[in-house]
C-alpha cells in the first residue's frame, strides 16, 4: 500500500491540518505539549505519518530532507507509550530509536525532550559511542530503562552485554536515515538488533532516499508496510526552452541549486571570494575526507580576508566532546561558516543555514541531497552550490536525470589568487606542509573511490592543477602519480625550499621534532647497516657498470625456458617409467604450490 502526498501547499511548509484534527486522536498532554513547542499545523510527512503510526501500521517514509521526519515518528511514538496498558518495568524496553550518527542521535534525543514530560513512567536513554560503554553498561545495569536512542553500533554492544535488559514487549521501531545505516556498514547488528525484538511491534523507516538496500531491509523488518511518498512540486526549466513547466523535484521547494565551473587551481580563490562577499551568511561547506576538514580549517583562518569570519571544523575522526561542542558552536552564530565532512550530512537540523557549499562533490551522489538539505528546511528558502572541475561537468545532467535541477553560477574573473598566500603559510609553518600533503593525498585515494566513476574519472585528474590548488610546495611521490602518469602540468615548484628544514611554528612541537630526529641519527650511529661483503659489492657494482641490452635480456631467458622445459621433460619421462609418483613430480615441478 502506498500514500502518496503532494506538498505543493500554500505556505510550503504546512498542511491545513491540526495536530489536534490527526484521526485516531492524540491524547491532550500531547497535544499540549506540541502546542508548547510551537507545533500546531502538522506537515504532509506527519500528517500522513502520524495516523498511520498510530492506528498500528508499519510505514516506509519516503520524503524530502527538512521535511519533519523527527516530528513524524515522535509523536506517534509518545503516543503509542502512553497508551500501555501499565508503566513498564525499571529494565522494561518498550521503545526503540536508530539512527546513523552520533550528532544526529543526540540532535533526536534533544527535539524529544519536551515531550518525555508526557511520559513520566518513561525512561530515556542516549546510546552512542565515543566514550567506553562500561559506563552505559554499569548504568544501564543499576537504572535500566524503557526508551532507547542511539547509533546501531553502540546499541548492539548494550544488548549484547546487558541481559537485564527486557525486549519481549516492545512496542515500537524505528529507522531513521535508513538508507544511510545501511551505507555505514550496519546491516549485520541492524539485522541482529531486529532478531531480538518482538515480531507484533510497530516499525517505521525513515529517509529521504528510498535505496534497493532500504527496500530489502523493509521487507525483512516490516509487515505488511504503507509507504509514504511526500513529494514536491518545484518549477524546473525543461531542457534548454525558456518555457517552465512543474515538475517533481527531490529537494526542498525553497531551495536554489547552482554549480559552478572552474579548474582545480582556482577552487579556493573561488571560495575565499565567496566567503568575503558573504560575511553576514550561515555556511556549511562539504569537502571529501576529514583531512581535507583539517587543512583547510587550518589555512583558511590565516588569510587576511577571513581575518573576521567564525570559522569552524567538524569531521568524524575528531573526539566525541570535540564534535560536541563543534557543532553547539555554530549552531549558536548567527553568522559563521562550518567546514565540514558527510559527518554532517544527514537529519541535522541547524537554524538559520543560508548557503551549502560542496568543495567536493560527495562521492555517493546520494548524499548530494542531504547535504542541501541542511538549508532551505521546513519551508524557509536557502541556497547550495557545488564545485566542479571542467571534466566533471557531465555531473549537471547527471543530477537533473535524478530530478535534481541545477543552474550555473558564473565564476568570478578577477579574484585575487590566495594561493600564493598558501604556499608561503606552509613555508613558514610545517603543520599547514604536512596537513597540505596529507589532504592532497587523502583526496586524490577519496576521488578514486567516487561511485560515479564514469563521470569522475580518476585517471584523468590533473594532478598538477590540484596540488596549485592545495597549496602544496612540491607534488609527493604518491603511487597513484609515479605508476599512472596522472597529468603534472600547471604544477610549479617552489625553489630554494628545503622540506626538511621547515619548522613547525609551535614551538613545542619543533622541540619534539628536533628531538626525533637526533635519535634517530643516534640510533643509525649505534646500529650502522652492515656492509655487504666486499668482493659482492665490486660483483653487483660491476654487473651494475654492464648493464644488459633488451636483446641480452631476452636471450638470456631463453635459454633459461628452454633449460626448465628440459627439465619437466626428464622428469616426466621419469613419471611415466615409474621412477618417481605423481605427489613428487608435482613436488618437483612446482604445480602443487598453485
Amino acid at each position: 500500500m502506498t500514500a502518496v502526498m503532494d506538498s505543493s501547499y500554500p505556505n510550503k511548509a504546512l498542511t491545513n491540518t491540526r495536530f489536534s484534527d490527526l484521526k485516531p486522536p492524540l491524547s491532550e498532554p500531547l497535544l499540549e505539549a506540541l502546542i508548547t513547542a510551537g507545533f500546531e499545523l502538522c506537515t504532509p510527512v506527519q500528517a500522513a505519518t502520524i495516523p498511520l503510526l498510530c492506528s498500528f501500521k508499519d510505514v516506509a517514509v519516503d520524503a524530502a530532507t527538512g521535511s519533519g521526519k523527527t516530528l513524524a515518528f515522535l509523536v506517534p511514538l509518545v503516543e503509542i507509550l502512553r497508551r500501555a496498558s501499565k508503566p513498564p518495568s525499571p529494565h522494561q524496553v518498550m521503545g526503540l530509536i536508530l539512527s546513523p550518527t552520533r550528532e544526529l542521535s543526540s540532535q533526536i534525543y534533544n527535539v524529544a525532550q519536551p515531550f518525555f514530560s508526557v511520559l513520566p513512567n518513561v525512561k530515556p536513554v542516549l546510546l552512542v559511542g565515543g566514550s567506553g560503554i562500561k559506563a552505559d553498561v554499569n548504568k544501564l545495569e543499576a537504572e535500566g530503562a524503557n526508551l532507547l536512542i542511539g547509533t546501531p553500533g553502540r546499541i548492539y554492544d548494550v544488548m549484547e552485554r546487558v541481559e537485564s535488559l527486557d525486549f519481549r514487549n516492545l512496542e515500537i521501531l524505528i529507522l531513521d536515515e535508513a538508507d544511510r545505516l545501511l551505507e555505514l556498514g550496519f546491516q549485520k547488528q541492524i539485522t541482529s538488533i531486529i532478531c531480538r525484538l518482538p515480531k507484533l511491534r510497530r516499525t517505521g523507516l525513515f529517509s529521504a532516499t528510498q535505496t534497493e538496500a532500504v527496500e530489502e531491509l523493509s521487507k525483512a523488518g516490516l509487515r505488511n508496510p504503507v509507504r509514504v511518498e511526500v513529494r514536491a512540486e518545484a518549477k524546473a526549466q525543461a531542457g534548454a526552452a525558456s518555457s517552465w513547466q512543474l515538475a517533481t523535484c527531490k529537494t526542498p521547494v525553497g531551495l536554489h541549486l547552482e554549480y559552478l565551473e572552474c579548474e582545480a587551481e582556482k577552487k579556493p580563490s573561488q571560495l575565499v571570494d565567496f566567503l568575503t562577499k558573504n560575511m553576514s551568511k550561515k555556511i556549511i561547506i562539504y569537502f571529501m575526507t576529514c583531512a581535507c576538514v583539517d587543512y583547510w580549517g587550518l589555512v583558511l583562518p590565516g588569510l587576511a580576508v577571513l581575518k573576521e569570519c567564525s570559522l569552524i571544523s567538524l569531521h568524524g575522526k575528531m573526539k566525541q566532546s570535540a564534535r560536541e561542542k563543534a557543532l553547539a558552536s555554530f549552531t549558536a552564530l548567527s553568522s559563521g561558516v562550518l567546514l565540514c565532512t558527510d559527518v554532517a550530512a544527514r537529519g541535522l537540523d541547524i537554524p538559520g543555514v543560508d548557503w551549502i557549499i560542496q568543495y567536493d562533490p560527495p562521492q555517493d551522489p546520494n548524499v548530494f541531497i542531504h547535504r542541501v538539505g541542511r538549508t532551505a528546511r521546513l519551508g524557509r528558502s536557502g541556497s547550495a552550490v557545488v564545485f566542479l572541475l571542467p571534466k566533471e561537468e557531465s555531473y549537471v545532467e547527471f543530477l537533473r536525470i535524478r530530478r535534481v535541477p541545477l543552474q550555473e553560477r558564473e565564476s568570478s574573473d578577477d579574484v585575487p589568487d590566495v594561493v600564493p598566500q598558501i604556499r608561503a603559510a606552509a613555508k613558514k609553518d610545517r603543520d599547514v606542509m604536512e596537513k597540505g600533503v596529507k589532504a592532497f593525498v587523502s583526496y586524490v585515494r577519496a576521488y578514486k573511490e567516487h561511485h560515479c566513476s564514469y563521470i569522475f574519472r580518476w585517471k584523468e585528474l590533473e594532478i598538477g592543477k590540484l596540488g596549485m590548488g592545495y597549496g602544496l610546495l612540491q607534488l609527493p611521490l604518491m603511487p597513484e602519480v609515479k605508476n599512472y602518469s596522472l597529468s603534472t602540468d600547471g604544477f610549479i615548484r617552489v625553489e630554494g625550499v628545503n622540506i626538511a628544514e621547515i619548522k613547525y611554528k609551535d614551538k613545542s612541537r619543533e622541540k619534539q621534532r628536533k628531538k626525533n630526529l637526533k635519535a634517530k641519527e643516534e640510533a643509525r650511529a649505534q646500529n650502522p647497516k652492515p656492509h655487504k661483503n666486499p668482493k659482492a659489492k665490486a660483483n653487483a657494482a660491476d654487473n651494475t657498470r654492464k648493464k644488459k641490452t633488451a636483446k641480452q635480456r631476452r636471450s638470456a631467458q631463453s635459454v633459461e625456458d628452454v633449460d626448465e622445459l628440459e627439465r619437466d621433460y626428464r622428469l616426466l619421462k621419469k613419471l611415466k617409467k615409474g621412477v618417481i609418483d605423481e605427489t613428487e613430480f608435482a613436488k618437483l615441478t612446482g604445480v602443487d604450490d598453485m
